[in-house]
């Protein structure tokens, strides 16, 4: 046989591999001096030390992945802002608990490794992590030839953070007459793009290119704008105890995720007049998808809900105000019938 047989012949690079780290070590030599992190990227596992001053502290967990808004980041060749995606479908999740988000790891998967595409994804997701004092502790980057279409690549994210045991959000803290607060949202976030690819590509037959109606920006960008992370204004909601309990809307849209952070025998009523619905889902409505779909399908421009004691609302309004976060008061909590949990739109 002339010809050796190698790794490289079967379609994984080690030496690819080992250019993504050390880019990626040069990347994450900014990041922030963190006395609980306790080892570098590199080694086989990230050590992490749990911060003082917390009696009783419990370690919250939570892993997610972008979908198929990556189908759109392949179309458009754009790569930089889909770690932003990553990081923020899980960290948000970990603030729902009452939790503040520690660190955070990848997974990187695709059949041939192009490192190019690769450092942009892991910046976006070390800059996503920087913005919200995250530490970014580790990941994993794996070559499957065969297994993925060439010239794509799939992601994972897992994020641990802390919360005090007496601090965890409780939803039998919310009562009747408790306000509903919301913080917007950037548009789809990472969630619907099944649909919204249908309706965009497919019925309306736009191309990701042309300029969004209204906007300066493509339907592409406008597609691929990335997941907010509410984790600084929220984490100083908290800090004062300003909230109840918070929702993250995702998967499940505005009808499944609110009742979520409610108990037995209450709803939220939302005012669907309350807040401006963005153009990227009053399109898609357009073009033919029923409300009752929208709301159950996407956020509607709302990325972020809170229950509020009504007489806490005046000071958290103030505090956010403060901090130039946009906000909207969109509902109360009301009693259910048969200890049913919904959510209306009045």
């Amino acid at each position: 046989m002339d010809k050796k047989i190698t790794y490289d012949s079967a379609g994984v690079s080690i030496d690819r591999g080992n250019d993504l780290v050390d880019r990626i070590k040069k990347i994450t030599s900014r990041r922030r001096n963190n006395p609980d992190v306790l080892s570098g990227i590199g080694g086989f596992a990230g050590l992490f030390r749990v911060p003082a001053g917390y009696r009783e502290p419990v370690l919250v967990s939570s892993t997610d992945g972008v979908g198929t808004k990556l189908k759109l980041a392949f179309e458009m060749n754009m790569h930089d802002t889909i770690g932003y995606d990553l990081v923020a479908m899980s960290v948000n999740d970990i603030l729902v608990t009452g939790a503040r988000p520690l660190f955070f790891l990848d997974y990187f998967a695709t059949s041939k490794l192009d490192v190019d595409t690769a450092e942009k994804v892991v910046k976006g997701i070390f800059e996503a992590c920087d913005s919200c004092d995250v530490e970014l502790s580790g990941g994993e980057t794996a070559e499957l030839p065969g297994f993925y279409t060439e010239g794509e690549y799939d992601l994972a994210g897992f994020a641990v953070g802390v919360v005090e045991r007496t601090e965890i959000a409780n939803v039998n803290s919310v009562k009747e007459g408790d306000l509903v607060y919301a913080l917007p949202s950037t548009g789809l976030h990472s969630n619907g793009y099944s649909l919204a690819r249908k309706v965009y590509q497919e019925v309306l037959k736009w191309d990701l290119k042309d300029t969004f109606p209204g906007s300066e920006l493509s339907v592409g960008e406008i597609l691929l704008a990335p997941t907010r992370l509410y984790v600084k204004p929220v984490l100083e909601l908290l800090r004062l105890r300003l909230v109840k309990t918070m929702v993250h809307v995702t998967g499940g849209g505005l009808i499944e995720n609110p009742p979520r952070s409610l108990p037995a025998g209450l709803g939220m009523d939302i005012k669907s007049d309350s807040w401006p619905v963005p153009a990227v889902f009053t399109e898609m409505q357009k073009a033919g998808i029923d409300q009752e779909e929208m709301y159950r399908t996407f956020n509607m421009g709302l990325g972020f809900l809170m229950t509020v004691s009504p007489e806490k609302a005046a000071m958290l309004e103030r505090t956010l105000q403060k901090m130039a976060e946009p906000f909207y008061k969109v509902g109360t909590v009301t009693k259910r019938v048969d200890n049913k949990k919904d959510t209306r739109f009045i």
